[in-house]
């Protein structure tokens, strides 16, 4: 499985979609501070006027927008809330996974590794290592641009950022099993992006709970990854805070064992 995984690890470094989905996630935080900076600083409402962006009505309204604002609620809004985060993150993992398959080189791993199990270990350690890449670089970035827009956030505290992204690797890591057993059920990379945009990005799930909360029967969301991501804890006070961290362990548990019993029992 190891050797598996050195394989994939090469992969990770050389393959270009790997640094495009990263830019991506590095040009949405910087949109995301200019706008914040146009809208809620002094400064940028100047600028805001000058150029139609902002009305005399709306300047009260964006003074507010920073208020109880730190640099890791900028992070959650800029990358993490809303899904954008897996929704590039899913796009990753679905290339890298579909790509054994598109590339042909499905048949020769298995030929060489027969316990097949070994293959979706690699694959999922490999996800979560990029996962841990994505999440800390991000953030530093995040930290630059506070930086760059001198200061405009105080920093969070140390230990709720690492309570925070502790949580949110092992929910993300859980994503990226959903993503791998879609691509290894599918063997196509189309259903494995569009899994990683439609899953990702939330629609999914608000579209079936505005259908059963109709009956009252929308509990259920509360223990998905989506919801987990977007309105989980910044800061632990209690156990309870620790539930998103059991969804996705049982997540990433669910879709192992699927993806390994799917790569089982087909031929390749």
């Amino acid at each position: 499985m190891f050797n598996l995984l050195r394989m994939d690890l090469y992969r990770i470094r050389r393959s270009k979609f790997i640094y495009v989905c990263f830019v991506c996630m590095l040009a949405v935080i910087a949109l995301c501070y200019l706008l914040v900076w146009l809208m809620g600083t002094p400064e940028g409402q100047k600028t805001a006027l000058k150029i139609g962006m902002l009305e005399l009505s709306e300047l009260e309204e964006g003074q507010n927008l920073l208020e109880g604002a730190n640099l890791l609620g900028m992070f959650r809004e800029s990358n993490m809330d809303g899904g954008l985060y897996n929704l590039i993150f899913g796009i990753a993992v679905a290339l890298l996974v579909c790509g054994d398959y598109q590339q042909g080189f499905m048949k020769n791993i298995m030929s060489l590794h027969r316990e097949r199990w070994t293959y979706i270990g690699s694959k999922l350690m490999a996800s979560a290592i990029l996962n841990l890449l994505y999440l800390v670089a991000s953030y530093a970035f995040t930290a630059l641009m506070n930086l760059v827009f001198q200061g405009m956030v105080p920093w969070a505290d140390w230990r709720e950022t690492l309570f925070y992204l502790g949580w949110a690797w092992v929910l993300t890591t859980g994503f990226a099993a959903l993503i791998i057993m879609l691509c290894v059920l599918s063997r196509s990379t189309t259903i494995g992006v569009l899994g990683a945009v439609l899953l990702g990005s939330g629609l999914v799930v608000s579209l079936l709970q505005s259908i059963t909360s109709q009956f009252h029967l929308d509990g259920w969301v509360e223990y998905t990854i989506y919801y987990n991501l977007t309105f989980g804890p910044s800061a632990y006070t209690s156990a309870g805070d620790l539930r998103g961290v059991a969804v996705g362990i049982a997540f990433l548990a669910i879709y192992g064992i699927a993806s390994v019993a799917a790569v089982m029992k087909r031929d390749i």
